[in-house]
């Protein structure tokens, strides 16, 4: 997998961050039956400043929040249906998935109310992250069982319990 993080801000020990990157992101590639070593993705490891930044300038949402994710390719899902997932030919460079940031103290802070190790739901929020920039999405109830499913059963080959 080759994911390219950056920690920009925050509380991150970079060097954790990217294990666990590096492991969630795979998990999820693989779960879909992708080869992780021909897809990459970037990550902002930020601040809650940042993300609310961000927040505001893609989202007009001026307020933190924990993760945010950009396709590098336009998805245009009808409601109800599955994405179809990327085609990466061998031999070529690693196709580019996407775009994730996430906020530390906000991670954090969910991961605390929650009563959930750290690692645990940061894991859970880069699998979310993962299949975001894959064209999954929980805009409707139907939408939001298959990718809770989907995350529910990654997590599970980590070693994450089920965080529904």
């Amino acid at each position: 997998m080759s994911v390219d993080v950056i920690v920009e801000a925050g509380d991150w020990d970079d060097a954790a961050f990217t294990a666990l990157a590096e492991a969630a992101c795979d998990a999820a590639l693989r779960h879909l039956e992708l080869d992780p070593d021909r897809f990459e993705i970037s990550l902002l490891a930020c601040d809650d400043a940042r993300i609310a930044d961000l927040n505001a300038d893609f989202r007009g949402k001026p307020t933190p929040t924990n993760v945010l994710s950009w396709p590098a390719e336009e998805i245009d899902l009808p409601l109800g249906e599955s994405p179809q997932l990327p085609t990466a030919p061998a031999g070529g460079p690693p196709v580019e998935l996407g775009d994730i940031a996430i906020a530390h103290e906000t991670c954090e802070r969910e991961a605390r109310d929650l009563g959930r190790p750290f690692a645990h739901h940061l894991s859970h929020l880069l699998v979310h992250g993962t299949l975001h920039l894959l064209g999954f999405d929980h805009i409707n109830d139907a939408d939001a069982a298959v990718m809770e499913g989907l995350e529910t059963r990654i997590l599970a080959t980590l070693g994450v319990p089920a965080p529904y």
